[in-house]
This record gives C-alpha cells, sequence and structure tokens, in this order.
C-alpha cells in the first residue's frame, strides 16, 4: 500500500480544527491536500489512485487503497491490559520480555503499540522504548493518535507518551544500532494467520507491512538485544524452531512467545 502514493483530505465538513490538522499531515507525510468537496474517501480514493489521510475533528483516519474500513489509532487491548498489572495481575508478554524498570526495549512491529504500552509502563520514566513502523501513514497515525488521545479517564495511558515512534523497517534500524544498545528486541511480525481478536486489527492487517523473518533480522536483533530476544508468532508457526527461540507454550492461547537468551 505504501507504493501507491497517499493524499490528505479533511472529514466531510470540514472546521478549522480539522483543517489545521489536515495541513499538519500534508507537511509530516510530504502529501498533497485534496478538497474534499463533499465526495466520499472512496470516489477520492479511486479517483487520485492513492492511500487517504483524513484528519477529522478529533483524530486522523487511514484509508489504503481499495479498503473500505479506516485504520486510526485507539489504546485497544493496553486499556485494558494495563489496569490488570497496576493491580499486579501477571501479563503473558510482560513475562516474555522480564523488562525491569530503567530498561530499554525496541519494538520491531510496533503496530498500534498496545505492547510497546505496557513496556513503557514498566520501565517507567528511566526507561526507553522505541517502536519502528515501516509503514509511513500507519507510523504517522499511531504517532499522532499517542500524543492527541485523550487520557483522562485512563490515566495510566500517560506511558504511552514516552514511546519513541520511528517510521522505518525495523532490519533498517537495527543495522544502525551498537551492539547490545537495547535491553530487550520484539518482534511480533504480521501472523502467518489472523489471532487478534481487537475490532481495529483488520484494517491494520490490510495497512501495515507484511514482513517476513529473516535470518538477517534474527541476526541483527541478537547483535543488538543485551539481554534477550523475544518474538511472537502463532502457535504453530515453523519460526521458534527455525531460529531456535525456546517456546513459552500457554495453552488454549492462539499465540505463543519465543524467547533467546543472551
Amino acid at each position: 500500500m505504501c507504493r501507491l502514493k497517499t493524499i490528505v483530505t479533511t472529514a466531510g465538513r470540514p472546521d478549522n480544527q480539522s483543517l489545521r490538522l489536515a495541513e499538519a499531515a500534508s507537511k509530516a507525510l510530504n502529501a498533497p491536500f485534496i478538497e474534499r468537496r463533499k465526495r466520499s474517501v472512496k470516489k477520492i480514493a479511486e479517483y487520485e489512485s492513492a492511500n487517504v489521510i483524513v484528519a477529522g475533528k478529533n483524530r486522523y483516519e487511514y484509508y489504503p487503497y481499495g479498503v473500505t474500513e479506516p485504520f486510526f489509532f485507539h489504546p485497544s487491548s493496553a486499556a485494558f491490559r494495563l489496569k490488570r498489572v497496576a493491580r499486579g495481575e501477571h501479563d503473558p508478554f510482560l513475562e516474555a520480555v522480564n523488562l525491569q524498570e530503567g530498561d530499554s526495549m525496541l519494538d520491531c512491529t510496533l503496530g498500534i503499540g498496545s505492547d510497546s504500552m505496557l513496556a513503557a509502563y514498566t520501565v517507567g520514566e528511566t526507561g526507553k522504548v522505541v517502536g519502528c513502523e515501516g509503514n509511513p501513514n500507519v507510523a504517522f497515525i499511531v504517532c499522532e493518535g499517542m500524543k492527541r488521545y485523550d487520557i483522562t479517564e485512563l490515566p495510566l495511558l500517560k506511558c504511552m507518551g514516552r514511546i519513541r515512534v520511528i517510521s522505518i523497517l525495523a532490519i533498517d534500524y537495527l543495522k544502525k544500532q551498537p551492539d547490545h544498545s537495547f535491553d530487550v528486541v520484539y518482534m511480533d511480525p504480521m501472523f502467518e494467520e489472523p489471532i487478534e481478536e481487537s475490532n481495529n486489527f483488520a484494517p491494520l492487517r490490510d495497512a501495515g507491512l507484511h514482513e517476513a523473518l529473516t535470518d538477517e533480522w534474527v541476526y541483527e536483533a541478537k547483535r543488538v538485544a543485551k539481554k534477550r530476544v523475544v518474538l511472537k508468532a502463532h502457535f504453530r508457526s515453523p519460526l521458534f524452531e527455525r531460529y531456535h527461540f525456546k517456546r513459552d507454550i500457554r495453552l488454549n492461547a492462539k499465540f505463543h512467545y519465543g524467547i533467546i537468551e543472551l
């Protein structure tokens, strides 16, 4: 989807706020602004042969070309997962990455950022979480969403403000990093089979890049990680055995975590 051009437009009835947001998106993505003129997003996309970013009154929405359901930022499962963690309950992801306060984690496949939010909460203000997202449109939506999301009713989500979102392929970012520069490197590539039940995951599957795990990717992850490399994949995935991850088997779960201790 990234190979097509991207254009920016407003909501159907734009106000000054949506016009300002459209201007900001156009500048950030170096994408042309197209007036809405009461046209549907589908018509604009077809006429321009383009992906469409819609600047609404309260949020941005991303429509990859040919897709009718938009991708937009929402904390999704992170909200109730954070509540559980704050109550002292366990979270399988946090058990797999084993982060401590002050640690650093590189999320190679940021997506909607749910796991990175839990990581940011755990490492605290003295820690560091960096998330790579290969699709610049998705990276923009998530980065802006994290900045603008109203956390009044969900103060635990304040932690997402500490996540650094970078629009880059994970392998390209890893190659630029010194040895042992992150405590944990986390990889959650697009699954061979859908497993996520979040309503916002289907548009992300359409919008996101489908990167396959490679020998080079795993090698660079092991070089950059100081403590461990963690993989999340479908329980039937051959990746665990192929790359010698120690699998954390979770009965009745659709996905497992694999760990390489360093």
